[in-house]
């Protein structure tokens, strides 16, 4: 992919229908909040007030002879929250894995002698991802052999190394 071919590509969002523009508004105002959760539930402070909260809990708790609705209050409400959170940081998380994915499929695509079969692996079923995965275990044993017996395992051990004076 070329220059040009890069920037059509990532331009193609412009063009799209207005259904399509609700959605990808949705989905941005979506991932905008995921995001700003997951880097916020991450923060020392969250977690400096889910510990006070926790604090004020356990001293209340005798107040209230730890009753029933008291146990309730807060069960249901670290339940809705652990809940609505784990949606929040998959999402984070999901964006994340894209993003790196692209990013080790353009340092594949640029890399002279790269094997760009390897681009876009993550679509693979279990079993064609092992048959990938066995033929590079045999290159890394191959190789853990040539450097064992003095030999090398890339064509950059053939470079001249500077000696240390």
């Amino acid at each position: 992919m070329n220059d040009r071919q890069f920037a059509l590509a990532f331009n193609s969002t412009h063009h799209q229908s207005e259904n399509e523009m609700k959605h990808t508004t949705y989905t941005t105002r979506f991932g905008r909040l995921a995001a700003l959760t997951a880097q916020w539930s991450g923060h020392p402070a969250a977690f400096a007030g889910a510990f006070l909260l926790i604090a004020l809990w356990v001293i209340t708790g005798p107040l209230f002879h730890f009753s029933d609705t008291c146990q309730l209050v807060i069960n249901t409400t670290t339940t809705i929250i652990t809940f609505l959170m784990v949606f929040l940081i998959q999402n984070s998380q999901n964006r994340d894995s894209i993003a790196i994915q692209v990013k080790l499929d353009e340092l594949i695509r640029a890399v002279e002698g790269a094997h760009n079969s390897l681009l876009d692996l993550e679509t693979l079923d279990t079993a064609e991802l092992e048959a990938v995965r066995s033929s590079y275990k045999k290159l890394a044993t191959e190789a853990r052999r040539s450097l064992a017996s003095g030999g090398c395992d890339t064509s950059a051990c053939a470079m001249e190394t500077p000696s240390a004076a």
